[in-house]
């Protein structure tokens, strides 16, 4: 039987946030997909690299990942059965057969000793129970000397998605959290290094970078998709029903500031991190 120790978070994305994730795991990808690239230049695969994904929901980036990886392989690790059958029925498609998924909770999850080159996430380490014990779970399933790169969500205060929210709040609470807390938990560098450094990483870098997220095709699509997403959608459920309505025009007149010919675009925060496990001692 697999180990769960974060089951608040397997209970909500293996309920409807999971589920929608997977039914729109293309806009999803076009939200979040534009950090790949910052992602790989900074934690690079290479040919024959055995590689893990944390988090790796609907599988984008371990499908690049192995793509990178040609001769090696690459698992991702997910709470989402939802996700994760979404991530190996687009792995089947692509017709990759170098990359595999499995159900597991990153922090308590039997991964061999030194096993893998490279570990990488996209926004799926921000919610360990117990963040030290899960980043040195990742540590020890790491060679010596491999390397760990992972985007996390900087503070939404100043962002472009933090105005909407912004927008909204007289009407809902706001639907991530106070910064700091929830998806923002790494939101600090200082505090993620010391994190990572007790974990047994050395190394630690952190870059706050920003892409281009596209919410949708015109401003009435992009509102209507982040009414759904599910912090937004929980959030909306708990008001009464005029306050939700009111917070939904407020949404989408926040969007109309940031639409295009090309579609609704949210200039996105993270932070970027890459540590090291350490060598082996020498005796």
């Amino acid at each position: 039987m697999t180990t769960v120790v974060n089951t608040d978070q397997a209970e909500a994305w293996n309920g409807y946030e999971g589920e929608h994730c997977a039914l729109h795991d293309e806009r999803y990808d076009a939200v979040d997909g534009g950090f790949n690239a910052l992602l790989f230049a900074a934690a690079p695969v290479a040919a024959g690299d055995r590689v893990l994904d944390v988090g790796c929901g609907n599988g984008q980036l371990a499908r690049q990942a192995a793509r990178h990886a040609r001769g090696g392989h690459v698992l991702g690790v997910d709470l989402s059965e939802p996700m994760l059958a979404k991530a190996r029925e687009r792995a089947r498609e692509e017709g990759l057969t170098t990359v595999s998924f499995e159900f597991g909770d990153a922090q308590v999850h039997p991964f061999p000793d030194g096993a893998f080159d490279v570990v990488l996430s996209r926004f799926g380490v921000m919610f360990f129970a117990d963040p030290v014990a899960a980043f040195a779970n990742l540590a020890r399933a790491l060679r010596p000397g491999g390397r760990l790169g992972f985007v996390c969500r900087a503070n939404f205060s100043g962002t472009d998605l933090g105005s909407v929210f912004d927008a909204m709040a007289p009407h809902v609470p706001r639907p991530t959290g106070p910064d700091g807390a929830g998806p923002t938990s790494l939101a600090d560098p200082r505090h993620t290094a010391d994190l990572l450094r007790r974990a047994g990483f050395s190394d630690i870098a952190a870059t706050r970078v920003e892409v281009d997220q596209v919410w949708g095709a015109d401003v009435a699509d992009a509102a209507r998709f982040l009414a759904e997403w599910g912090p937004v959608r929980h959030h909306l459920g708990l008001v009464d029903p005029a306050a939700a309505t009111a917070a939904r025009a407020a949404l989408t007149a926040a969007l109309g500031r940031f639409a295009d010919a090309g579609g609704v675009r949210l200039r996105g925060a993270a932070w970027l991190v890459t540590a090291t496990r350490p060598q082996a001692a020498v005796i």
